[in-house]
Order: structure tokens, then C-alpha cells, then sequence
């Protein structure tokens, strides 16, 4: 019996280890294996090859997101090189091995990490695997989610097992309460600026404190989305009555005797008090701004009102010397007033109905500046429906955005959609690397709210002003 004090890390990892081995690695049970068209065909039918079943189809998930057409009518077809090949392939193994599936057209359709959480099929306690780096974001339901590749899916899929190593772990508190404008968004590229790009490698990242606990789940998913951008394993927050409210009815989800039976068993999962961290950081979430990144890494967010810093106040010099290369700017430019060609609202980590809801309170009676290109792409059909439900469609519309269908879309460039090269980008997405959104395209990350802002003066603006 563990009398210990432990994290809520360490308790699911010990619920689901099924052997300790000799070179310290863990033989860890997989709750879910999930999957997306841009490599899910490739894992089911390299398993189909070798001969081998899914060991529990019950337990496999997969939606079309990556490769998908985001413009309206859309069918199979898709602007990326090969994309149909993927979209027919994934969809041909998951029917012959009799997976759940959200097609192209089905109204769970949608971004992985939006749908396995709207769906309920994320749920706390579990242990989950996708093959894309951006899984973490399922920790704000109290899970432990982690991308890996499509070897290691393909194992899954076969063993419903995955030898792992246990990762340090990080307590991330946010104290006080964001200000007016500031949005968990702004709590995690604040973070990423504070430990750098790789300031959490090899660690799993707990995010607590009053700030935390004040976001609903979607902005929690925000959060743990961005994990990865601070180089985590992975991240999560404790379960509580805000997450069982949002979880409870859900498709996925246990009901009846079997809900009130997983609800105590996911508060217990709460890190025990007195339980040791390797790292604990804190920031005070009261003392933030709206965020808004200057370089090609997400470590490179400041205050929207602050002057980019000189290069030699960075973590490493050269590599920003390069970004505002890159970039085009230099040291002690100010970004508020920063002309933009384009604003794009999407993407796993900022596509939910809340986050457009923040932006079309922005945009209300307002008109895109003239001559930007403006995208919004809903994080799922659902919230794309429940969003026209409420007439937040109209408001994008009828300010000058483009109204699209659920997918990853303009997040990242692979051959089909992308903006020209040179154009500047207000984006709502996790990455700005170089050519992320196309070929020499120069992206700033930010809140939906500062993207709308921006989106109405045509250039970086502070929602707080408008």
C-alpha cells in the first residue's frame, strides 16, 4: 500500500503500470489510442500487414482534421498533395477494422484534441496516445496525454501497452486572476517567454492556482495545449466540480451510478498535500498583459505594449538575431500599430466555442481594415454549428472573415492552404516557426481577442484599447 504523498502524475502512472522494467522504463496500459487521418491509415494498415488486430477496437478513436478542406462544400477531395490518398486510406482500415470513426461529414467531426474532449472520450484518469505532438491537450481533463509516433501508435494499437519512461514533474502555479483581455493564452506564452522553448523538457507539467482554477475547461485546454511549446512530455490540471459540470452527459462519458462512482475516483486523483515537485514555477497571472510573439518560437512572447527586446536580453542571442531577420523587425520596435496582411482564428489550441465567442464580442459592428485576409475555422462541427446556433457565423461574416468547415487548416502548411510568402500573420494557433503557415511567412501568435482587435485597426492591436 503507497503511503506516500503523491502527484496526480505519479497516481495515474501507477494505476496503469503493468511492470517495472530493468532499465527504469515503465510497461504502461494506454486507456485510448487515438487517431488522425494524416497517419492513422498509415498505423492501421502497417498493422493489417504485419498481420496483427487492434487489441481493443472499442478503445480506438479517429477523426479527419489534418489533411481535410476547410472551404465550404467540401467533400474528399483536399488542396494538400496526397491528402485524398490519406483521407480514403485512413477511412478504408478504420471500417475493415471496425473503429469508431468521425468522417467527413459526421457532426463529431473535427480537430483531435477539440472532439476527443467535446466527445467525452477524454476523461480523467486515462492514459491516451496520438500521433501528434499536441495530445498534452487532453491533460485539462485530468488526463495523461502524449503525442508519439506512428511506430509507437501502431504498438498501441496491437498491445494496448507502450513502454514509457516516468517524467519529472512541474508544478506551474498562476496566482491572482487575469486582468481585463487576458486569457490563458496569455498565461502560457507569459510561461514559455519565462522558461524558454525547452524549460520543461523531460518534465510533466501541472498547472494550479487561483488563475487556473478560475478558467473554464476550454481555456484549460489552451493551456495544456501549449505544453509542448515549453518542451513538457506533457501536461495536465486536476480534476475538480468545473471539469465534472463540463464533462457530465457527454456522449463518451459514464452515466447513472457509474458517473457518481468515476466522479469520486477523479477527485481523488488531486495531488496529494505535501507531494514533491522537481520544479515548481510561479507566475502572477494579476501582473500579465495580452501576449503577443515577435520572433519563430513560441519563447519569443512578450506584452503587447512592451518594445521587442535586443537580442543579447534573450536566452540565446543568435538564434533571435535571426528571428527578427526573419521576421523583419528590430530590437525596440513596438508591436502595437505593427501593420498585419492577415488574421487566421483556428486550431486546437484556441478554435473552441469560447474562444470564438471572445472574438466575435471583438468584432460586433466592426469591419475587417481593408485589404486583410481574415479566416476563422471552427475547432469541430460541432462548435462550428452550436457557434451558428448563437449567430457568431453572421458576426464573422458580416465583419469580412472567410466562415469555414472544422479541420487544422491554416495552422500549418503542408502543400494546400497557405498565406504568400512575406505576409504578416496575427494568428490564433501554437506555432511560429519559420514557414509554418507557408513558405516565408511571418506569423505572430496571440489570443483570439487581440487577434480580432487586430484584425478591425489592420494592424497588432490591444484588445483592451478597443
Amino acid at each position: 500500500m503507497i503511503t506516500r504523498a503523491r502527484t496526480i502524475v505519479e497516481k495515474i502512472w501507477d494505476q496503469h503500470t503493468v511492470d517495472e522494467l530493468a532499465d527504469g522504463s515503465s510497461l504502461l496500459y494506454i486507456d485510448r489510442v487515438l487517431l488522425h487521418d494524416r497517419s492513422g491509415g498509415i498505423a492501421l494498415r502497417s498493422l493489417r500487414d504485419d498481420g496483427r488486430e487492434v487489441f481493443d477496437q472499442k478503445l480506438v478513436f479517429g477523426t479527419m482534421d489534418h489533411v481535410v478542406d476547410t472551404r465550404a462544400g467540401r467533400g474528399s477531395t483536399t488542396p494538400v498533395p496526397a491528402g485524398s490518398m490519406f483521407i480514403d486510406a485512413f477511412r478504408t482500415e478504420a471500417r475493415l477494422q471496425d473503429i469508431t470513426l468521425f468522417d467527413i461529414g459526421d457532426e463529431r467531426q473535427g480537430i483531435s484534441h477539440v472532439v476527443f474532449p467535446e466527445q467525452g472520450i477524454a476523461l480523467p484518469g486515462t492514459t491516451m496516445v496520438c500521433a501528434d505532438s499536441h495530445t498534452p491537450t487532453l491533460g485539462a481533463v485530468g488526463a495523461l496525454a502524449w503525442g508519439v509516433g506512428v511506430t509507437e501508435c501502431e504498438h498501441a494499437l496491437a498491445t494496448q501497452t507502450l513502454v514509457m519512461r516516468r517524467p519529472a514533474t512541474m508544478r506551474v502555479e498562476f496566482t491572482g486572476a487575469p486582468g481585463e483581455h487576458v486569457y490563458a493564452k496569455d498565461l502560457v506564452l507569459a510561461l514559455i517567454a519565462a522558461i524558454g522553448a525547452g524549460g520543461a523538457t523531460g518534465y510533466a507539467i501541472e498547472f494550479s492556482g487561483p488563475a487556473v482554477e478560475l478558467l473554464d475547461v476550454e481555456a484549460r485546454l489552451t493551456l495544456c495545449n501549449m505544453a509542448t511549446e515549453a518542451g513538457a512530455r506533457t501536461g495536465l490540471i486536476a480534476p475538480d466540480a468545473t471539469l465534472l459540470t463540463y464533462l457530465k452527459g457527454r456522449p463518451f462519458c459514464p452515466v447513472d451510478d457509474e458517473w457518481e462512482v468515476a466522479a469520486q475516483a477523479w477527485l481523488d486523483l488531486r495531488s496529494d498535500p505535501g507531494a514533491a515537485y522537481d520544479r515548481t514555477v510561479r507566475l502572477d497571472a494579476g501582473g500579465l498583459g495580452p501576449q503577443v510573439t515577435w520572433g519563430t518560437s513560441p519563447q519569443h512572447a512578450s506584452r503587447i505594449d512592451a518594445p521587442i527586446p535586443l537580442p543579447g536580453d534573450t536566452s540565446d542571442p543568435v538564434a533571435a538575431q535571426r528571428a527578427l531577420d526573419y521576421m523583419a523587425l528590430r530590437p525596440g520596435m513596438s508591436l502595437t500599430g505593427l501593420p498585419v496582411d492577415a488574421v487566421f482564428i483556428g486550431s486546437c489550441t484556441n478554435a473552441r466555442l469560447s474562444d470564438l465567442r471572445v472574438a466575435a464580442d471583438v468584432l460586433r459592428g466592426h469591419k475587417v481594415a481593408a485589404g486583410i485576409t481574415a479566416l476563422c475555422t471552427p475547432g469541430s462541427t460541432a462548435v462550428r454549428r452550436a457557434a451558428e446556433a448563437e449567430g457568431i457565423d453572421k458576426i464573422f461574416i458580416d465583419a469580412g472573415f472567410q466562415w469555414r468547415e472544422s479541420g487544422c487548416g491554416l495552422c500549418f502548411y503542408a502543400g494546400g492552404d497557405r498565406f504568400e510568402p512575406g505576409t504578416r500573420v496575427i494568428s490564433s494557433t501554437n506555432r511560429n516557426f519559420e514557414n509554418r503557415q507557408g513558405p516565408g511567412v511571418r506569423t505572430h501568435l496571440a489570443s483570439p481577442a487581440t487577434v480580432a482587435a487586430s484584425a478591425i485597426a489592420g494592424c497588432i492591436s490591444d484588445p483592451r484599447r478597443g
